[in-house]
This record gives C-alpha cells, sequence and structure tokens, in this order.
C-alpha cells in the first residue's frame, strides 16, 4: 500500500490506501469543525474567510487564515522534505516519517480531551490538525503518483462528473475498464471520507478529541498491516 512504487504499484495498492486514509481524514475534518470550527483537510474556504476579512478590515483574524493555510502547506512541505531524504538511504521505509508524525499529533491533540476550545488554544489545534493533513495530502500524492488525493473533495467531484459522462461515449472494452476502475476509485475516497465523518461526529459527542485516537489507530494498524505485507512477499520471493 506504501511502499509499492512505479511499475510495481497496482490499483488495488491505490484502493487500499485511498479508502483507509480517506476514512481517517474524514475523522479529523469532522473533530475539527466541531471542536475548533475550523475546516482542517483543506484550505479553499480558509482563502475566502482571508479575503473576507482583509475587506473588513480585521487584520489579526485575516491573519490567522493566512497561518492556517501556512500550515497546511508546511505540512505538505515537510511531508516530501522528509521522503526525499529517507528514499536516498533506506526506500522501503521513506513513508513512515511523516506518518508517525501525523500520529504523533493526532494522539497529542486527542489527549487533551475537551469538546469545545476556543482563543489561541483552539487555532494552535486547528493549525495543527491542518499541518497533519498536509502532510498526509503529499504523502498520498507523492506515494501514489498523483493518482490518489484523499482530502480535495471538490477537485474529485469534478473529475468523477467528467468521468461519469465519458462512459457515454468510451464504447471500447479496454478504455470502459479502465474508466469504470477510475471512477470506482473517486467514489471509493468520497465513500469513506463521508463514512468517517459520520462515524467521527458520532463518536465526538461523547469523546470529544479523544475521537482523534480512533484515527491514529488506523494509521498505526495501516502500518502494521503494510509491514506484514512486505515481510509476507519478501520470505515468499526468498522461498522460490
Amino acid at each position: 500500500m506504501f511502499r509499492h512504487k512505479g511499475k510495481s504499484r497496482t490499483y488495488i495498492h491505490n484502493l487500499r490506501l485511498a479508502s483507509t486514509l480517506s476514512f481517517i481524514a474524514g475523522i479529523v475534518n469532522i473533530t475539527g469543525v466541531l471542536s475548533v470550527k475550523v475546516l482542517t483537510t483543506n484550505v479553499t474556504g480558509h482563502f475566502a474567510y482571508f479575503s473576507e476579512e482583509l475587506v473588513k478590515k480585521n487584520y489579526v483574524t485575516a491573519l490567522v487564515f493566512l497561518v492556517y493555510i501556512f500550515c497546511f502547506l508546511a505540512g505538505a512541505f515537510i511531508s516530501n522534505l522528509l521522503i526525499e531524504t529517507v528514499i536516498r538511504i533506506k526506500p522501503a521505509v521513506a513513508h513512515t516519517i511523516p506518518m508517525f508524525i501525523e500520529i504523533l499529533i493526532l494522539t497529542i491533540i486527542g489527549m487533551v480531551g475537551s469538546s469545545s476550545l476556543t482563543g489561541i488554544q483552539g487555532q494552535v489545534i486547528a493549525c495543527a490538525l491542518l499541518f497533519a493533513m498536509g502532510l498526509q495530502n503529499s504523502l498520498v500524492t507523492k506515494v501514489s503518483q498523483s493518482v490518489v488525493r484523499t482530502t480535495h473533495l471538490t477537485g474529485l467531484f469534478t473529475d468523477l462528473g467528467i468521468e461519469l459522462s465519458q462512459l457515454f461515449f468510451y464504447r471500447q472494452q479496454a478504455e470502459f475498464r479502465r474508466l469504470s476502475k477510475s471512477i470506482y476509485l473517486k467514489l471509493a475516497i468520497i465513500s469513506f471520507f463521508f463514512t468517517g465523518g459520520v462515524l467521527g461526529g458520532f463518536i465526538f459527542k461523547t469523546y470529544a478529541l479523544k475521537t482523534l485516537f480512533l484515527a491514529s489507530g488506523c494509521l498505526i494498524l495501516a502500518l502494521y498491516y503494510d509491514n506484514i505485507i512486505y515481510h509476507y512477499y519478501h520470505l515468499k520471493r526468498k522461498a522460490r
């Protein structure tokens, strides 16, 4: 799911990656909205809020939204920087460093435990969640070679609409199969993001920010699963 790159990477690898990490993104997004009233998986809305506050001359508030945007950017930058650095030393584990950082961030915020946060504390948590989602989105984009993005649903719905319309024109079996697989992948991302959001919302009612423990637990399980599968096939190849 994480280790395979280039020609060795299959559609199933991308499907597993998309399903797992979009589910996590859905949990993080709803937790951010319910706890600090901030969308944490994308920055499109923050540009609108920044512009609005700037026009109103609320410069301090506008700066906060600019910081949110920068935190997501910083997460994406750090994620790829770490991957490119580690991949030259030990390619098999290059993806683990950003994931460990994301797990650490989500776990620490989950330990805060409060259901509603305002002021500086809320803004710091929003920044940390945006940074974590920047890490994740960059990692997913890098690993899947830009095939999978787990947080940008606007672009996904646009691409899905285009591909659904193309079903009326692509009649050759190979083209139809390729298009169908691409549509299914996008539907999987949307469905798991939605499922993560709904489930996270219900869990938040009882556990507040501890809901993020579910997201960090899913990341740990994904790493563990990927490691087991890697060693299984490695031993299988050696046994031949």
